[in-house]
């Protein structure tokens, strides 16, 4: 029997008549003849409350409890649709991420996936219940609770469909409904102009995720790629069709470029006259590595009498980790000093069409300059063009880059 993984985020089920809604999606698709799993965020701001309430107690909350916490807002949340479910007239059962088997490794607040058994899952499956999971958490191998960073149940609905699959279901899907239509040519809150895609490459939405692009979390199209799960990204207020995030086609590379995303809030840090010699680059960024921060662009600058400067960016909630590590290196190296500059924002454009049009950067580049916007890094995939420039210009880059590229222009998908 088919099998449907649904995922409702926070603003689907943040009140009583929103998590009814949801409930009557999933009891639809049991009596439509599939087997349905269910997976919810904690409702509304709930998260952003508990996180509050953890600030009022202590400015350095321990990872470990901030992971016990912010797992119990999901945890109303599978309760509550249960009951909701219950209400309609069919079976369900609700799971933490620890019951359902899902097992993540040891690093609290932004944990990752290891494994997952589907044992528990298809046994009430095949009893007729609808099974509703707690998204964002799962367990260590020690039993702690761990959280998987914001926007981990998209996901979460992935793996549990990617390790169904894996047990030997074949037909399993996937759904996440949001409070948009779709996958869009760029945020339509910052560019009235975009449009909405039907149908999009998991290359393509994992650069589109990774790069700021907030309807799909990019470790959730990394489970959806490997495991080939079908995701459809749908609005939870209506029966829209959505976007298919799927395999690649050949008819694809027809669109040079597909959308465009901005991440806004990045911290950018250069590391003065490091010595220009073998193994320092990588000291580097082995340090920064074991402080759990993850590097997004990197630039290293010619070498002047043999020293250096070292450039990167990484995600600005992760400003107070990076300037400790780069002031420990700058000691420990011999650099001459680190800068940091938290006011950068960057502007990407993604297409696979890309990997076989020349001119595309240059037409980017032309768009900003046009537009008065300095770019001050610069980085590139066969399928993406990133710039970094400055917040203040952040917005207005966006629309400038969506326009150069004609994105919301209808186009044959």
């Amino acid at each position: 029997m088919a099998i449907v993984v649904q995922k409702f985020g926070g603003s689907s089920v943040a009140t009583a008549e929103k998590i009814k809604r949801a409930a009557a999606r999933a009891v639809a698709a049991k009596r439509a003849g599939r087997q349905v799993v269910v997976v919810v965020s904690a409702r509304g701001d709930l998260t952003d409350e508990l996180i509050a309430l953890a600030r009022e107690i202590t400015d350095r909350p321990s990872a470990r409890e901030m992971d016990q916490l912010l797992a119990t807002g999901e945890q109303q949340s599978i309760a509550l649709v249960a009951m909701a479910i219950h209400a309609a007239g069919e079976p369900a059962i609700s799971f933490t991420g620890g019951q359902v088997g899902l097992v993540t490794d040891g690093v609290h607040t932004k944990a990752r996936i290891q494994s997952i058994d589907a044992v528990r899952m298809r046994r009430e499956l095949a009893a007729g219940s609808i099974v509703i999971v707690a998204g964002f958490q799962g367990v260590d191998a020690a039993q702690n609770i761990t959280t998987l960073g914001r926007g981990g149940s998209d996901t979460t609905a992935v793996a549990l469909a990617a390790g169904l699959k894996a047990a030997g279901e074949d037909d399993v899907v996937c759904e996440i409904f949001t409070d948009v239509n779709g996958v869009y040519t760029a945020d339509p809150r910052k560019v009235p102009g975009a449009r909405k895609l039907d149908v999009v490459s998991y290359e393509e939405m994992l650069e589109l995720a990774s790069l700021g692009a907030g309807v799909m979390h990019s470790r959730a199209v990394e489970f959806g790629k490997k495991y080939d799960i079908p995701i459809y990204v749908r609005s939870s207020f209506n029966d829209a069709e959505g976007t298919l995030i799927t395999k690649e086609a050949d008819n694809m590379e027809g669109i040079v470029v597909r959308g465009a995303a901005l991440t806004k809030d990045l911290v950018k840090v250069t590391v003065r006259d490091v010595p220009d010699r073998p193994g320092m680059a990588a000291q580097v960024f082995q340090r920064i590595a074991a402080a759990n921060i993850v590097v997004d662009d990197i630039i290293q600058n010619i070498s002047h009498e043999g020293q250096t400067d070292l450039s990167f960016t990484a995600a600005g909630t992760d400003a107070d980790a990076v300037r400790e590590v780069a002031e420990a290196l700058v000691r420990d190296l011999g650099a001459g000093g680190v800068e940091i500059d938290d006011g950068v924002a960057k502007v990407s454009i993604v297409g696979v069409g890309m990997r076989s049009h020349t001119g595309v950067a240059g037409k980017m580049f032309g768009a900003l300059a046009d537009a008065k916007i300095n770019i001050q890094m610069i980085s590139t995939s066969e399928i993406k063009v990133s710039c970094i420039i400055g917040r203040d210009q952040a917005e207005a880059a966006l629309r400038a880059v969506h326009d150069e590229f004609d994105l919301g222009a209808e186009a044959t998908q």
